[in-house]
């Protein structure tokens, strides 16, 4: 049921959509969120079940250009599912305490899936939430499949229920929803040969099913009275990567994925930018460092700044080289410029976890008062905060860092291809 805050556009007067109704359905169907008016309202004409706030009911008839919108706002009352399943690899519940709090909800939503790019497993998809993805064309999904044998999914989910995906993708392939997968590596169990045999079941549903993003697991220090799983070796991410490169030669398109941390384990070269196409798993750690070296070496241009300036570009152990090679292309071309990179070893999830949007500000604060000697200027990647809000994971925030760094100047990068103009700007 949605209850209108806002019904103010010429279409809603039209139809006399108040505020305080309740939308309860449309043409017949439950109303359960704003992704059914967003489906509906772009539809030219459709039935609207409509409770008045005096409690009369009616039934509205809509037509209207496509392009037009009844133009409604609801009161906020959207529910997070959450997820069922008791995987052996969850990071959830490796996180240690003292980060902000909604980082310890386990979201499995299907609805944030297609809204925002969260992956879900649909373990907690019913067999009437899969009609209405499909009736609603949520497209793309993003989900989580790690194997495509049942029953070791179910062991790696610990849901008994898990073991269903195969008959789920096909309904949502059949349908013509596009699927982005990933498969979360515990080595020994779901790697090899396992690895292959799901990434040709899959490979059955392209291109519906669009890619496979392969990545290893996060593994943290707060492992206690988990199941123990072995971290990635140079010797076993370089045999991930040679499976994916035999594969997807095999398949003649870029559809397994392989993490960046399986380059820098192995020591191996990072594929080049058009390998990942439209870059649709970036989010997921997947074509970032290609992107990054692609978009940086392209935007560098002879310049010289006024004075020396020290610039210290926070950043993850992991690319702590590649940003190092580019600051020094940076320096290279920028007369008085001296960036490095700053690299952060990440105390609070433990050494193994290595990349930089996991840091802390903790950890942040404490790598940059250790160097204050060294930099004038330090850079912060804003992968490292919440989205749209100055915050670090442990709920620091960027006024508290400034103010433990007095003197120094503090600059957050706002996007990742940007760095090269932040370095001669900030």
């Amino acid at each position: 049921m949605l209850e209108i805050v806002k019904a103010s556009g010429a279409l809603a007067k039209k139809y006399n959509f108040k505020k305080g109704d309740k939308i309860t359905a449309f043409d017949g169907f439950t109303a359960e969120d704003t992704l059914d008016y967003l489906f509906y309202d772009s539809k030219p004409s459709f039935t609207v079940s409509v409770v008045s706030s005096n409690g009369s009911e009616r039934t509205v008839k809509v037509n209207k250009p496509e392009d037009e919108s009844l133009d409604l706002a609801f009161k906020d009352n959207e529910k997070i599912r959450t997820c069922h399943n008791k995987c052996i690899f969850c990071f959830v519940d490796q996180m240690g305490e003292g980060m902000r709090k909604s980082l310890y909800v386990k979201d499995d939503d299907y609805t944030m899936s297609f809204m925002c790019g969260n992956f879900v497993t649909l373990t907690n998809v019913s067999d009437e939430e899969l009609e209405r993805i499909i009736r609603l064309h949520l497209s793309p999904l993003y989900v989580s499949v790690h194997t495509m044998d049942g029953g070791l999914r179910c062991k790696l989910m610990g849901n008994r229920f898990a073991g269903k995906i195969g008959e789920q993708l096909k309904k949502l392939t059949d349908a013509k929803i596009t699927v982005h997968c990933q498969a979360v590596i515990v080595p020994g169990l779901n790697d090899g040969k396992n690895l292959e045999y799901t990434a040709r079941k899959l490979f059955e549903m392209y291109p519906y099913i669009a890619d496979v993003a392969v990545v290893p697991t996060g593994l943290t220090k707060h492992r206690e009275n988990l199941t123990a799983i072995p971290d990635i070796t140079a010797e076993s991410a370089a045999a991930i990567l040679d499976l994916c490169d035999r594969l997807n030669g095999e398949f003649g398109v870029s559809f397994l994925l392989p993490a960046d941390e399986y380059f820098v384990r192995s020591g191996k070269e990072f594929k080049s930018a058009e390998f990942y196409g439209n870059f649709s798993q970036i989010e997921n750690g997947i074509g970032m460092t290609s992107k990054f070296i692609a978009e940086f070496t392209q935007s560098v241009y002879r310049t010289a700044l006024r004075k020396q300036k020290r610039v210290a570009v926070v950043t993850g152990v992991s690319a702590q080289n590649t940003v190092d090679k580019m600051c020094a292309l940076a320096n290279e071309n920028v007369k008085n410029l001296h960036a490095f990179a700053l690299p952060v070893e990440n105390k609070f999830f433990g050494s193994t976890v290595t990349c930089t949007g996991l840091l802390t500000g903790g950890d942040i604060a404490e790598a940059l008062k250790s160097n204050a000697e060294s930099f004038d200027v330090a850079i912060i990647p804003s992968n490292t905060l919440k989205e749209f809000e100055e915050v670090f994971l442990d709920d620091m925030t960027v006024k508290q860092l400034k103010k433990l760094l007095k003197g120094k100047k503090i600059v957050i990068n706002k996007k990742q291809d940007e760095l090269f103009d932040c370095l001669v700007k900030c």
